[in-house]
This record gives structure tokens, C-alpha cells and sequence, in this order.
């Protein structure tokens, strides 16, 4: 009996050594969670009540001497240092941190592409040693002006979106430039871009721009962005031979005309302006979207017959919302696709980033 008693009680032990296990394993994992909930109810706090969050020290990040690709996206760094080990780098990104100024890059001789997109930066500065730099975003930050640039002469992409930029200026030296995307900023004139002859993509959507003008020279574009401005005429671009995708949407143009020499164009955006009838683009053989939105408060629907003049039926999504067409327009029309939306169509898609 004492024996069975003993083997009992040891049984007993083991079960409550379980339960116990268990226990323990349980609080931690609600530990874990309280933690993890802690942790994000802080951050929330946070960001509702502003306050900044705390750079760390480039000391704590270790950094691959080797490495040819940095990606540093979001690390919290508010200075940049310490990159003077990165002897064979590429491509360096510090994209969402903290960083407020451009320095101690001098010696990263190899770099090819520097994104400092999203960080407090100020001014465009100490760059002149990057010689050999292709790409450099500094989107999203709070630039006042276009500077420091003179000596990146192969340069080819350059993106300054959403800042406070007033004015296009110092780029003459960025022959070899073919995207410069200025979304988002105060600039009031296109101006200064003579010698960017290499240019295919000039992105300018949402600024303060009033003509379009000064593009004479860029004959090798093929994109133009100039969405949410505050044009009234299409004009300017005669020299645009090799022109295929044209953006104007949101702005105040009353009359689609001075499209005489853009032969090439493939999508046409004028959505969301004062146009009351289409015409002047049956020239336009190669267009394969065009997009005229129409004010919600005007809607009127064209009849199936009226649609014929495309060759190709539309769907029926786009039928159910065209406002009005003018058959006579289009007696060579070839077109893929017209869509006619009460809203306006998505702006084109931002350029690829590389970190």
C-alpha cells in the first residue's frame, strides 16, 4: 500500500509539474502579446500626439565592407556617418529616417544610386565628390531649391517629388538626364531645361504651372505629366515628335488643339478640364487610351450606334458611362480602348525605386 501510496503521489507531482509548465508557458505567451500590444499602443500614442521619434546611433548598425547594395529603409538614422567603410557600394538607400543633412558621402567614389526619399532633409548639398551617381531620389523631403548638382554629370534619373520647390534651375549641367520627376511642388514656369536633350520622361503634376512652354528642345520625350496644374491652352508642343503618353488632367483646358505634330502619341489624359467637344486628334492614329472625364453633374449618354466609328467594341462598363461623342471626328480611328469616366483616371505610375 505504501509503495502504491509513493507512486500516487508521484504521479500527482508530475501532473501538477505539468499544469504548471503549461501555466508558465501560457503567462509567458500573454506576456509576449501584452508586450507586443504595449509596444504598439506606444506607437500609436506616438504618432497621434506628434512626437518625434528618436534617432539611433549609426554605431548600432553593422555595415558589410563588401556589400555593393545598402538597404538602411527606415532604420530611424539621424545622421548620416560611418559609411566611409562601404569600399565596393553601389546602390545606398536611407529612405524614411531621420537624416536632416547630406554629408560625409565623399568617399563613396563607387556609388551609382543614392535614395534619401522621406527624411528632413533641407538643402541639396556635399554631393560633388559622387561623380559617377546615375540615380538620386530626395522626394518627400523640405528642399526649397535645386543646387548642388553641377558636378553629377551622369546623372540619368532625378526625383525631387513633394518638397517646396519654386523654381526649375540649375540643371544645365545634367546633359546626360533622361527622368526628372517634380511632382508635388510650388513651381510656377517650365523653364531651364534647354540642355536636357537626353530627357524621355518629365513628370510635373501638381504644381503651380499656368503654360506650357520652353520644351522646344526636348524632342526625345516620350512622357509628359503635367496633371493638376493650372493650364488653360494645349500648346507648345510642336517640337514633341516622339511624344506617346501626354498627361493634362485636372487643369482648366477648354479646347484640345496644337496636337498637330504628335503623331506618335499612344495615351492621351485630359480629364477632369472644361473640354466641350472632342476634336482635332482623328490625326492621332496610334492613340490607344484617352480618357475626358465629364463633371457628374453633366452626365449624358451616348447611343450604341455613335460608338461604331471604333471598330472594336467597348465594355460595357465604358459604354455605360460615355457622355457624348462626335463621329466625325474619328474616320480613321484605330483605337484599343476609350474609356470616358465621370472620375479621373489614376495619375501614371510612379518610376520604379530601387530599394
Amino acid at each position: 500500500m505504501a509503495a502504491g501510496s509513493g507512486e500516487g503521489r508521484t504521479e500527482m507531482m508530475e501532473v501538477d509539474k505539468r499544469i504548471e509548465s503549461e501555466e508558465s508557458e501560457d503567462e509567458g505567451k500573454k506576456q509576449a502579446v501584452r508586450l507586443v500590444t504595449d509596444l504598439s499602443q506606444q506607437s500609436l500614442r506616438d504618432e497621434q500626439n506628434g512626437e518625434a521619434e528618436t534617432p539611433v546611433d549609426m554605431e548600432t548598425i553593422s555595415l558589410d565592407p563588401e556589400a555593393e547594395d545598402v538597404d538602411l529603409n527606415h532604420f530611424r538614422i539621424g545622421k548620416i556617418e560611418g559609411f566611409e567603410v562601404l569600399k565596393k557600394v553601389k546602390t545606398l538607400c536611407l529612405r524614411q529616417n531621420l537624416v536632416k543633412r547630406i554629408e560625409n558621402l565623399e568617399q563613396l567614389q563607387t556609388l551609382r544610386e543614392l535614395d534619401l526619399y522621406d527624411n528632413q532633409i533641407r538643402k541639396i548639398e556635399n554631393l560633388e565628390a559622387l561623380v559617377d551617381l546615375e540615380v538620386l531620389d530626395i522626394s518627400f523631403n523640405v528642399l526649397r531649391h535645386i543646387e548642388g548638382l553641377d558636378q553629377l554629370t551622369q546623372l540619368k534619373k532625378l526625383f525631387l517629388v513633394n518638397n517646396k520647390i519654386s523654381k526649375i534651375e540649375n540643371l544645365s549641367n545634367l546633359q546626360l538626364l533622361q527622368m526628372l520627376e517634380l511632382g508635388s511642388n510650388r513651381i510656377r514656369a517650365i523653364e531651364n531645361i534647354d540642355t536636357l536633350t537626353n530627357l524621355d520622361s518629365l513628370f510635373l503634376g501638381k504644381n503651380k504651372i499656368t503654360k506650357l512652354q520652353n520644351l522646344d528642345a526636348l524632342t526625345n520625350l516620350t512622357v509628359l505629366s503635367i496633371q493638376s496644374n493650372r493650364l488653360t491652352k494645349i500648346e507648345g508642343l510642336q517640337s514633341l515628335v516622339n511624344l506617346r503618353e501626354l498627361y493634362l488632367s485636372n487643369n482648366g483646358i477648354e479646347v484640345i488643339e496644337g496636337l498637330e505634330n504628335n503623331n506618335k502619341l499612344t495615351m492621351l489624359d485630359i480629364a477632369s478640364n472644361r473640354i466641350k467637344k472632342i476634336e482635332n486628334i482623328s490625326h492621332l492614329t496610334e492613340l490607344q487610351e484617352f480618357w475626358e472625364a465629364k463633371a457628374r453633374s453633366q452626365p449624358h449618354r451616348a447611343s450604341l450606334a455613335k460608338t461604331q466609328c471604333f471598330k472594336s467594341p467597348l465594355p460595357d462598363r465604358a459604354l455605360a458611362r460615355i457622355s457624348w461623342l462626335c463621329p466625325a471626328s474619328f474616320p480613321t480611328c484605330k483605337w484599343k480602348m476609350l474609356l470616358w469616366l465621370f472620375s479621373p483616371p489614376p495619375p501614371p505610375p510612379p518610376p520604379l525605386q530601387h530599394c
